[in-house]
C-alpha cells in the first residue's frame, strides 16, 4: 500500500482564436495533475507479510490530484495466497481517495479512505480510514478498518488473520535523503486486531535504501521482519527483497 510519485501536469490552453487578427494562444497552468507508475518487486511485502508467497510481483497505478489537496487513485498487484475458503487469490485492486496539505516546509498532514479488494477471493475485501502527519523526516499515522467482508468468515472463528471492522494499525517511518541520490527509510508498525483476544496481533519493522536513477526510475534494497510468532503462523524470518519503480 505501498510508494510511487512523479506527476504529469495536464496543461490546458485556450483555443486559437481567428477574428481577422493574428492568432493568439493563452496557456494556463492547470490545478489538476495525473500520476502514473509501474513497478516490479522480488517480493510483495505489506505490513511485514508477504502477499506473493515470497515470489515477485508486477504492480502499477494511476492517481489524480488537485492543487486543493484532494486526490484519488487506483493501484493493482498480483498476489498469491488462499482465502478463508481455501481458494487461490491472484490479484489485488486498491481504490483510494483522500486529502493532504502542507502547513509549512516542515509539517504536512493526510487523511485518506482506501478500499482493498481481492476480486477472485472470498471474504477478503476491506476498507480503512487513515490519518497521518509528517514533521520533517518523521511520519506517524493510524488506520482503522471500517468495513471487512471477513466479519462472518470461518477464518475469524478459527483465529486466522482476516480484516474486519474495528482492526487498528499503527505505523511510523523515518525518511532521510543521503548523498549520491540515495534515500534511507526506517519503518515499523503494529497491528491490533479486534478478535481472538490479541492472539493475532503483531509488530513488524524494516528498512529500505533507494537510489534515484533519473529516467530509469528508482531502485531499492529492502529488509522487513515480523516480531511475533503465533498459532496464525506468521513468518518471522527476515525478508530481503529488491524493487524497481518508474513514475511518469
Amino acid at each position: 500500500m505501498k510508494p510511487r510519485e512523479m506527476s504529469v501536469t495536464l496543461a490546458f490552453s485556450t483555443l486559437t482564436l481567428w477574428a481577422g487578427v493574428l492568432p493568439s494562444v493563452v496557456a494556463a497552468e492547470s490545478p489538476h495533475s495525473i500520476t502514473a507508475n509501474i513497478g516490479v518487486v522480488s517480493n510483495y511485502i505489506w505490513r511485514g507479510n508477504t502477499q506473493t508467497g515470497n515470489q515477485p510481483a508486477v504492480q502499477g497505478g494511476i492517481n489524480y490530484a488537485h492543487e486543493s489537496g484532494f486526490y484519488a487513485g487506483t493501484w493493482m498487484s498480483n498476489v498469491d495466497f488462499l482465502d478463508s475458503h481455501g481458494n487461490d487469490t491472484n490479484y489485488e485492486l486498491d481504490l483510494t481517495t483522500g486529502f493532504g496539505r502542507s502547513i509549512n516546509e516542515d509539517f504536512k498532514y493526510d487523511f485518506n479512505l482506501i478500499y482493498i479488494a481481492y476480486p477472485d477471493g472470498r471474504d477478503l475485501n476491506f476498507s480503512e480510514v487513515g490519518a497521518s502527519a509528517t514533521y520533517k523526516w518523521l511520519t506517524a499515522g493510524i488506520a482503522y478498518t471500517v468495513y471487512g467482508q471477513g466479519d462472518n468468515a470461518p477464518g475469524v472463528a478459527n483465529g486466522n488473520a482476516l480484516f474486519i471492522q474495528g482492526d487498528l494499525y499503527y505505523h511510523a517511518a523515518l525518511d532521510f535523503e543521503l548523498p549520491f541520490n540515495l534515500g534511507l527509510n526506517l519503518h515499523g508498525g503494529y497491528y491490533d486486531f479486534s478478535y481472538n483476544d490479541g492472539g493475532n496481533d503483531y509488530a513488524h519493522w524494516g528498512a529500505s535504501i533507494s537510489r534515484k536513477a533519473g529516467d530509469f526510475g528508482t531502485f531499492s534494497f529492502n529488509y522487513d521482519q515480523i516480531g511475533r510468532d503465533s498459532r496464525v503462523g506468521y513468518d518471522q524470518d527476515p525478508k530481503l527483497w529488491i524493487g524497481w519503480n518508474k513514475a511518469f
